[in-house]
């Protein structure tokens, strides 16, 4: 059991998913008497993603440990600089520098199936031209994003997709809250979402402590919910 002044964690769930990613591992966290919030993560630019994360965060009693999946990094990256955030967790995720956008950091490296298999469609914005959003082609969704989560499941996930904005790929992060905040990365080593290359270097760049999930998708909260929450409950340990 966790003490009366551990951090709450808040999950941030990444693009094309929902809070309901994180299902399995919030049952572990609780578990183990962990409180837990997850919010719907809006997906439609890193600046305002993030400011809304942080004022979830920033309405939470106590020390709230961020956890990003995927994009989800991204947003944990900047939103950290709340000032009762107390740890960062990166699942299978983006870790940026300040400044630095999705895509200069993907593109250091070879692009991932994911790129070759995104739908774009477009959303109304009030005042402006319509807006380009992305999902991934339901017939790669199993291969690109949850490779190694069954079948059935991987049907509904694909239908169930949440769309990313497609100019949030090139939003430069604002702050770098890892650079003042431990860290914490788990690489999923089988990823075609993004390149566990791009996992590592970004993940090691920020001086996090890193795991990886050998054969993990990048759906690994999904398929290995209980590796996930191992890692959020050693920062939970270390920050509480």
């Amino acid at each position: 059991m966790t003490s009366p002044t551990a951090p709450t964690v808040l999950l941030v769930h990444g693009a094309f998913a929902d809070a309901g990613s994180w299902s399995g591992v919030i049952r572990e966290l609780q578990s183990h008497g962990v409180s837990v919030v997850a919010p719907p993560n809006p997906l439609r630019g890193l600046a305002s993603d993030a400011a809304y994360v942080a004022s979830v965060a920033a309405q939470i009693d106590g020390p709230v440990i961020l956890v990003g999946h995927s994009y989800g990094g991204a947003i944990i990256t900047v939103a950290g600089a709340a000032e009762n955030v107390v740890g960062l967790v990166f699942v299978a995720a983006y870790v940026l520098e300040e400044g630095e956008s999705l895509g200069e950091l993907q593109g250091r490296f070879p692009a991932p199936p994911l790129a070759d298999n995104l739908r774009p469609a477009t959303f109304p914005v009030e005042g402006a031209e319509p807006a380009v959003e992305l999902t991934i082609v339901p017939e790669a969704f199993p291969s690109v994003f949850a490779a190694d989560v069954p079948k059935e499941v991987t049907k509904v996930l694909a239908v169930a997709q949440r769309p990313l904005a497609a100019a949030a790929f090139d939003e430069p992060a604002r702050a770098t809250a890892w650079r003042t905040k431990p860290s914490w990365a788990l690489v999923a080593d089988a990823d075609q979402a993004i390149n566990p290359e791009v996992q590592r270097f970004a993940a090691q760049r920020a001086g996090a402590n890193v795991v990886e999930v050998e054969g993990a998708s990048h759906a690994v909260a999904v398929s290995q919910p209980k590796a996930v929450a191992d890692l959020i409950l050693d920062a939970v340990r270390a920050t509480g």
